[in-house]
């Protein structure tokens, strides 16, 4: 066999020989062979229902101790988790005493992160604050890591809220640099919480130090000022341009968050701007985005335009839903073009679109408008032939229509139905009737009704009490029976 040349750099470096027993490798095996040994300790008592031992800590250095090691940062977070986990909370200070004056290491943060997130569960708020104030006592250095950690659980509601100024003024003396992360929980808290414009001067404040703009935090900035009821449409379209200055580039919510804002502010025009706009930027819009501008600019009587954005939605190849033709079908009954709204209704069917009970009623307020409350009738009678439900609203508008044209026996049958199916608790229009027909004479009908609304809970107004003293007044007369006994018979 060829002899093996000997090596010359050992035999000019190295005087003595490396002991195996002081390598690398094996202090890493023998920490192993530790920490499996304390985890089969843990796992034997939990397989045996039996409690922890009360010394975990103990059992922990005993078990590293035998192999002559000393315990890892690992095993450490090991332990305390398995504290946190069974709730042995009042361990964990005889924990952090031993990491604080006993062991040399630079403590890992994502111990504290986890000792805080625990803290929040167990609603033990002032515990996580003390944590976080005490890591540099362990030789860490903390970070918006463990900050952040923090902040999520004291944004969680108002209590913890205040003590938010009080922890990032200490963030500042213990050197934790505040990254674009925190800035997004305390925006995210303070929009949930409707502080919107504390949570602009935050967004500001990201400006103002040299922080990226961030699309989420943007986002749900906007999305919370467009949730604000006192704010004018001028000064969400103003924040919308300054954000898109800054280089916000907004997806498809966010263009519906703000058109939605602008129809609710009767602003139908300014929609139809956004719109537009958000097709220079690359986004083809969705039905629900052209419905919402539909319904915009009928509210401003803009039908002509109307009609625009109904052939343009069908040219970019969008399949209308039901939403977008009842907005459509409104603006033709606004026109007083029912049978186009019904021929609409019919194309609705053809493209496998199902009208609902709102087509139908906003065609019956149209049609009993006029006063045809025969055609509406006969369209009552296509609604229960598909299978269509009247409502509270599609009975209201019949019943007036009828109270309109006279026929108050008629309405009374359609109110009688209605009690039957227990729609509401008051209603003026069923005063009407009752005072129609009083004024028709038929006190005894006008009774019987009056009877059928107090059993079903329906209040009856001041005008139907009033209608039925003066209707009564001859039969009071000559009657030992009063009104109240005719209401509420024995």
């Amino acid at each position: 066999m060829a002899r093996r040349s000997p090596n010359l750099f050992l035999r000019k470096h190295r005087r003595w020989p490396i002991s195996t027993y002081k390598t690398k490798w094996h202090q890493t095996f023998t920490q192993k062979q530790a920490m499996k040994s304390f985890r089969q300790l843990v796992a034997v008592a939990v397989a045996q229902h039996n409690p922890l031992q009360p010394n975990l800590l103990f059992s922990l250095i005993r078990s590293f101790s035998i192999y002559n090691v000393h315990p890892t940062p690992q095993a450490f977070h090991f332990l305390i988790k398995i504290l946190l986990q069974n709730r042995h909370f009042s361990h964990i200070p005889s924990v952090l005493h031993h990491l604080e004056h006993i062991e040399k290491f630079q403590t890992p943060e994502y111990i504290f992160a986890d000792l805080i997130k625990t803290c929040g569960i167990a609603n033990r708020i002032e515990d996580a604050v003390n944590i976080f104030y005490r890591i540099p006592k362990f030789r860490g250095v903390p970070s918006a890591y463990s900050l952040n950690s923090l902040l999520v659980l004291l944004c969680r509601n108002q209590y913890g809220l205040k003590l938010v100024p009080q922890v990032l003024l200490k963030s500042l003396v213990m050197n934790i640099r505040v990254e674009e992360s925190t800035f997004r929980i305390l925006v995210s808290a303070l929009c949930r919480m409707n502080k919107v414009a504390y949570a602009i001067e935050i967004l500001q404040c990201m400006i103002d130090d040299g922080l990226g703009v961030n699309d989420k935090v943007c986002s749900l900035t906007l999305s919370s000022i467009c949730a604000e009821v006192d704010l004018d449409g001028q000064d969400v379209i103003g924040f919308w341009w300054e954000l898109k200055k800054l280089g916000f580039c907004p997806a498809m919510g966010d263009y519906n968050s703000v058109i939605r804002f602008l129809v609710k502010k009767e602003r139908g025009l300014d929609a139809r701007d956004v719109l537009n706009q958000m097709k220079s930027d690359g986004i083809k819009p969705g039905i629900v985005s052209y419905t919402m501008v539909l319904n915009g600019v009928i509210a401003e009587g803009d039908y002509m335009l109307a009609d625009e954005l109904f052939d343009e939605l069908l040219r970019l190849g969008l399949v209308p839903d039901v939403y977008t033709y009842n907005a459509y079908i409104n603006a033709l009954c606004k026109q007083n073009k029912v049978e186009e709204g019904i021929k609409m209704v019919a194309c609705m069917e053809e493209l496998r679109c199902t009208p609902n009970v709102l087509t139908y009623n906003t065609l019956l307020e149209a049609i009993c408008k006029v006063g045809e409350v025969s055609r509406a009738m006969e369209l009552v009678k296509e609604m229960k032939y598909k299978g269509i439900e009247m409502n509270l609203v599609s009975y209201t508008v019949i019943i007036d229509g009828l109270i309109s044209k006279g026929d108050i026996l008629e309405a009374c049958d359609l109110v009688e139905e209605v009690l039957c199916k227990c729609f509401c608790h008051q209603s003026f229009t069923f005063d009407e009737v009752i005072c129609g027909l009083c004024q028709r004479g038929l006190v005894c009908e006008a009774l019987e009704l009056l009877r059928k609304m107090i059993d079903r809970n329906v209040s009856p107004g001041a005008r139907v009490w009033e209608a039925l003293l003066i209707s009564s007044e001859p039969i009071l007369k000559f009657s030992k029976t009063n009104l109240i006994d005719l209401v509420n018979p024995l």
